[in-house]
C-alpha cells in the first residue's frame, strides 16, 4: 500500500465513522468529493463548495479524530452557505468569522479540533454576520483552511469571470457538487480552482440548503441531532419571508373582524362572549430590555409599527420589560399619533415574559394581539393566552406557543 493510499484511506475511514456515528455531518461531508491539492497552493484543507481539498502531509500529521473535525469543518461551511452570505465584508475577516461560528458547534458535538482551530468562547452560538464585527481589521488570527469560493475582496457579484479564459467553459457538475472527470494531472495534485461565478453561487447556494434539510431530516429520525447543532439547523430552516412584511400581515389579519371572540379580563367573570369590535384594534408591544436589542433595533422596530398602524386603526399599548415591568409604563398612542421610543427605557436584568401577561390579564379589555420583540431567552408562562401572541425574535431561541418571526 502507498503512502497515498494510506492517507486517503484515512480521510475515507474518518468519512464512513461520521456517516454512522454522526449521520447530520457525514450526510454533509459526503457531497465532497476528496481531491490531493498540490502543495504549493493548498497548505492545510480547502474547499469551493464543490469539492474537499487536502494537503496530503497535513492529513498525515493529524489525529484520527482531528481527521473527522477537518472534514466536518469542511462540509458545514458549505452547508451553511457561507459562500454566498459574505456580501460586502472583507473576505478575510468574513473568512475568520465564519471559522469561529463552525468550530464551537463541531466541538459541542463532540469533535476534536484540528491545530489551529480558531475557538473563542465568547462567539459560542453566534452566527458568522455577529461574529464579523467583532474581529477587529488587523486581527492576526489566520483561519486554519482555505475558502475558495471567492479569493479577492470584490464584493458578490463584481467582477465575476465569464465562460472565457480563466472560466470552467463548459466544465459540468454532478449532483454531488463533483466534476465531471478528473482535475487536471499535475505530479503535486491537483491545481487551485477559480472562484465561483454568481451563477455557480447562486446554484450551490440552492443545492446546500436543499442538502441540509435533508441531512438534519435523517438525523433527527435517527435521533441524532441535538443541542446546538439543532438550534442551528432550525434557525437556517426557518422561513426566511422579511419580517416587516409577517408583522404587516398579522396585524392586518388582527383587525378583519367585526366582532371579537377575545377572553374578558378577570374582572369580567369568565363567559366568552362576541362582542362588536371598536373602530380601532387595540394592538399590546413590548420592548425586552433586558440589554441584547439595542435602542436603534427598537426604533426600527417601532417606526415598522407606525407604518402598519395607521392602515389598520390600531390604538397601540407600549410597554417595556426585563425580569419586571417598567415602572414608568405603559404609554398609550391613539392611532393618530406615532408610537415613540421613551427616553430613557429600564433594563438590564435578567428576562421573564410572565410579568407582562399578567398585567394584561388584570386590563379592562384582552389585546387584539401582542407584540413582543425579544431575544425569546427568559421565563414563559406556562398557559398560552387566548389572544393571539406575535415574538418577534432576535436570535435562534424558540418560543413554546404563539406564532415566532425571526427578526432577519
Amino acid at each position: 500500500m502507498t503512502h497515498q493510499d494510506d492517507i486517503e484511506n484515512k480521510l475515507v475511514a474518518a468519512r464512513t465513522w461520521l456517516i454512522i456515528d454522526k449521520p447530520f455531518l457525514g450526510a454533509l461531508v459526503l457531497r465532497l468529493p476528496l481531491v490531493e491539492a498540490d502543495p504549493k497552493w493548498c497548505h492545510t484543507t480547502a474547499t469551493d463548495a464543490r469539492s474537499f481539498y487536502y494537503n496530503r502531509d497535513y492529513i498525515k500529521a493529524l489525529s484520527f479524530e482531528q481527521t473527522k473535525f477537518i472534514l466536518a469543518h469542511e462540509a458545514l461551511h458549505c452547508a451553511l452557505s457561507h459562500f454566498a452570505r459574505r456580501e460586502h465584508r472583507h473576505k478575510r475577516r468574513w473568512d475568520l468569522a465564519c471559522d469561529f461560528a463552525v468550530n464551537p458547534l463541531l466541538m459541542a458535538d463532540g469533535l476534536t479540533p484540528a491545530p489551529d482551530a480558531l475557538i473563542l468562547d465568547a462567539y459560542k452560538d453566534m452566527t458568522a454576520e455577529e461574529i464579523y464585527p467583532c474581529i477587529q481589521e488587523n486581527a492576526d488570527e489566520e483561519p486554519m483552511d482555505q475558502h475558495l469560493y471567492d479569493q479577492d475582496d470584490r464584493p458578490h457579484g463584481s467582477g465575476d469571470r465569464d465562460d472565457g479564459e480563466g472560466g470552467r467553459g463548459e466544465e459540468q457538475t454532478d449532483d454531488n457538487g463533483g466534476s465531471h472527470g478528473e482535475p487536471d494531472a499535475q505530479a503535486g495534485g491537483a491545481p487551485q480552482p477559480p472562484p465561483l461565478s454568481t451563477p455557480e453561487r447562486d446554484s450551490l447556494d440552492k443545492q446546500w440548503q436543499q442538502r441540509l434539510a435533508s441531512a438534519a431530516q435523517q438525523a433527527m429520525q435517527a435521533g441524532k441531532l441535538g443541542g446546538s447543532m439543532a438550534r442551528m439547523v432550525d434557525h437556517l430552516l426557518q422561513p426566511q419571508l422579511p419580517w416587516r412584511m409577517l408583522l404587516a400581515h398579522y396585524m392586518t389579519r388582527a383587525s378583519r373582524n367585526d366582532y371579537s371572540f377575545a377572553h374578558p379580563s378577570r374582572r369580567e367573570g369568565t363567559a366568552i362572549l362576541p362582542g362588536l369590535r371598536s373602530q380601532h384594534i387595540d394592538l399590546l408591544v413590548v420592548l425586552d430590555t433586558s440589554g441584547s436589542i439595542s435602542d436603534d433595533e427598537m426604533q426600527e422596530f417601532l417606526s415598522e409599527v407606525n407604518a402598519i398602524k395607521g392602515q389598520v386603526g390600531a390604538r397601540i399599548t407600549l410597554h417595556s420589560c426585563d425580569e419586571k415591568l417598567a415602572a414608568e409604563g405603559p404609554w398609550i398612542f391613539d392611532p393618530w399619533e406615532d408610537v415613540k421610543l421613551p427616553g430613557k427605557l429600564p433594563g438590564g436584568g435578567g428576562t421573564r415574559f410572565t410579568p407582562v401577561f399578567e398585567w394584561a390579564e388584570w386590563q379592562d379589555r384582552a389585546p387584539d394581539l401582542l407584540v413582543y420583540f425579544t431575544d425569546a431567552r427568559g421565563e414563559f408562562p406556562k398557559i398560552e393566552p387566548s389572544y393571539p401572541v406575535l415574538w418577534l425574535v432576535k436570535g435562534k431561541e424558540k418560543v413554546p406557543w404563539g406564532q415566532r418571526i425571526q427578526l432577519n
